[in-house]
């Protein structure tokens, strides 16, 4: 478990040095986590002059529903240079705020931090995987 006070977190998202972009899907109605979710996102962004928020509405843009393979929101897509697909569904708060600010580092150094055996592992998978990972606060 990652203790992190928010001030670390602040602080770590201030030492990036490339862009990220949060991609934000939300909806206008029927969804009463998407203003929270987007103040959340907003807060991260003003940590560093790297995070950029890009707002899509998962009715009305079909391009980037489809480019980014959102299913629901709020959700938010972690981009680099590239988008490796790192995908939040719902809030980030507590651990999950600490798992999205460690995916925002990962995607800034373009380094997974996988060991050379690991990315010969994922190497060798020669079709498409769906990974999820879920938490839940116990």
């Amino acid at each position: 478990m990652d203790s992190r006070t928010p001030d670390e977190l602040e602080a770590t998202l201030a030492g990036i040095d490339a862009p990220v972009t949060l991609v934000f899907f939300t909806q206008t109605f029927g969804c009463d986590s998407c203003l929270p979710a987007r103040q959340i996102v907003d807060r991260i962004a003003s940590f560093s002059d790297q995070i950029t928020v890009e707002e899509y509405n998962l009715v009305l843009d079909k391009d980037q529903v489809e480019t980014y393979g959102v299913q629901r929101v709020p959700a938010i897509a972690v981009v680099g240079q590239a988008d490796v697909g790192i995908r939040f569904y719902g809030v980030p708060e507590g651990h999950e705020l600490v798992s999205l600010v460690k995916a925002i580092t990962l995607v800034a150094a373009g380094d997974s931090g996988l060991s050379d055996e690991s990315r010969a592992l994922i190497g060798s998978v020669d079709q498409p995987i769906d990974i999820q990972v879920f938490a839940t606060p116990t």
